[in-house]
């Protein structure tokens, strides 16, 4: 098994114990799965959730020869994928691809949510999580997160971070560096990832909060300028990229992605799920493809990912609050 965040898992492990996967204390039949699987990804195809997704599916089909179809359900910042995962009959046949924005953020983010990230969804395993990387035009005069974060002091409002989206990670983590360091923060929101990069490059912002999959070909390239990753290490592709933690300690945002089922999944499905996802995710070549594009893989327990998943509901609910951030 492998842990990203291996201090907060090993903390749910002790508590861990006396949960149960799930609420249902129903038996599923012996044969389950005798006809294909619907993993829904509540983001677009091509993006970093649905990256994930596929390999996993890809993954767990080569080693238990289930099948998988990939049912991509965007939307809401990606409510409405989960919502469709919360009202799914639970009978091990639609399983979820969440992550930190719709299981820990947006229960606080949004004033009326269409389900109950900790009562309607029952998690499976926390399969990869993914920082971001603050990035700035290749051609801008910071060269470190010091000197960013010094300019930003030097001219209050002044400095400009773009957003792929309101309530995103890369918004958060924003946010709680702004709050760390005693700078305000001047938040210039896109609807994606694309548009916000292209205005960064086109100097219309100053720098922005990036997934690893967005930015790694455009710091190569040499359009972009990586200046920090929010993961608690450095991350492998980008070695010599310092982490926000080496300023500011214990600093650590990250994309987790966690398989979920509905509420009152019979319990010997989750685990056998459990099981397949751990195994897939122990073997080297699945390894290397998530660390080649910026994830490192997780694993664990049912009961380790409730615990991780209602700590990261809570953490994120009080930066949400603190920051006072809204919807758009």
């Amino acid at each position: 098994m492998f842990f990203t965040t291996r201090r907060a898992f090993m903390a749910c492990a002790a508590a861990a114990a006396c949960l149960s996967a799930a609420p249902s204390l129903a038996i599923a039949d012996t044969a389950w799965p005798d006809k294909p699987v619907r993993l829904v990804v509540p983001y677009t195809p091509g993006g970093a959730t649905d990256i994930v997704a596929r390999l996993v599916a890809q993954k767990l089909a080569e080693d238990t020869h289930w099948s998988f179809i990939v049912d991509n359900r965007a939307g809401g910042n990606g409510n409405i994928g989960m919502d469709v995962v919360a009202k799914s009959r639970p009978d091990g046949y639609t399983v979820g691809l969440g992550q930190t924005a719709n299981l820990a953020i947006n229960p606080t983010l949004f004033p009326k949510m269409p389900y109950d990230a900790l009562k309607d969804l029952v998690p499976v395993a926390v399969v990869a999580s993914q920082p971001v990387v603050l990035v700035v035009r290749a051609d801008a005069p910071y060269k470190s997160l010091a000197e960013l974060i010094a300019a930003a002091k030097a001219k209050p409002g002044e400095i400009k971070q773009a957003l792929a989206g309101t309530g995103t990670l890369g918004h958060m983590a924003g946010e709680v560096l702004a709050q760390r360091a005693g700078f305000k923060v001047l938040n210039v929101p896109y609807k994606g990832a694309a548009p916000a990069i292209t205005d960064l490059l086109g100097g219309q912002t100053d720098y922005m909060f990036a997934t690893p999959q967005g930015a790694l070909s455009m710091v190569k390239g040499g359009k972009l300028r990586a200046l920090a990753v929010t993961s608690a290490k450095r991350l492998p592709v980008m070695p010599d990229v310092p982490t926000v933690g080496e300023s500011y300690k214990g600093f650590e945002a990250v994309d987790w992605k966690a398989l979920v089922v509905p509420a009152g999944t019979p319990v010997d499905i989750v685990k056998k799920l459990n099981a397949a996802v751990d195994k897939a995710l122990a073997k080297p070549a699945t390894v290397a493809q998530l660390l080649a594009e910026g994830s490192t893989p997780v694993g664990g327990s049912p009961e380790q990912a409730a615990q991780y998943i209602k700590a990261e509901h809570a953490r994120w609910g009080a930066a949400v609050r603190e920051a006072g951030v809204r919807p758009e």
